[in-house]
């Protein structure tokens, strides 16, 4: 029985896709390369019953998934594991050196690199004189409210990725795309001390889910710079 069932989810995904396909069918399906021999319906039920959502289950703590019934270490590293596996699937889409010379491209690129990421993290997104990523540093992560950015780790960053200029992009997981009086301070802060070593920064990108919000789209980093000047 769960044999046909299994193979019956199978086909169907190879006609369909997952577009047609209910949150508990997903997690069935994927559940089946991780529990051979088990009727994964009632678990997939469990796991949007305990979490929420899709993202919620994907999001959730290793140590959490394995202390439900049925669920082993296999299971609990597989789910885990997806949201990871979708960000480096959609920034390997953008190549090597992707051109960043706009600002709906660095926001999208932003997005990217965030994709999965449920707590706070900032980048330095460092780039050529034609604008192509050199690199991209994650200079800070964890799960506090706001991500403590150091002017000394960016500027180091910075010459240690030959950048002629860079994005700074930082995330607000479950909150607001809007900028927060300390982001606004972070950014100047940090426009002094890279434009002191004649690096420019061109944007600061504030990701939130897959929406993005652009300082230089929003006039607010040549504010914040003209500012500096008159200081």
């Amino acid at each position: 029985m769960h044999e046909g069932h299994r193979k019956r989810l199978k086909m169907r995904f190879l006609k369909e896709g997952l577009d047609s396909f209910e949150p508990h069918q997903v997690l069935e399906l994927l559940l089946f390369y991780s529990i051979p021999r088990k009727d994964t319906n009632e678990l997939a039920h469990k796991l949007l019953e305990r979490y929420g959502s899709l993202s919620g289950v994907f999001d959730a703590d290793i140590k959490d998934i394995v202390k439900i019934p049925g669920i082993g270490e296999n299971t609990a590293f597989l789910l885990n594991l997806i949201p990871h596996l979708a960000r480096r699937y959609h920034n390997d889409k953008w190549g090597p050196k992707p051109e960043l010379n706009s600002s709906s491209k660095a926001g999208n690129y932003a997005i990217s690199l965030f994709a999965g990421r449920n707590y706070e993290a900032f980048f330095i997104i460092c780039l050529d004189a034609q604008n192509r990523v050199n690199y991209s540093e994650l200079v800070h992560e964890g799960t506090i409210n706001e991500a403590p950015v150091y002017p000394r780790l960016l500027v180091e960053a910075a010459i240690r990725h030959k950048a002629n200029s860079v994005i700074l992009a930082h995330n607000h997981p479950g909150g607001t795309l809007n900028p927060s009086r300390a982001d606004m301070e972070a950014t100047k802060t940090i426009c002094t001390a890279l434009e002191s070593i004649s690096i420019k920064v061109i944007d600061h990108i504030i990701v939130c889910g897959d929406k993005y919000y652009s300082f230089a789209e929003n006039g607010k980093l040549e504010q914040l710079k003209l500012q500096n000047k008159n200081a």
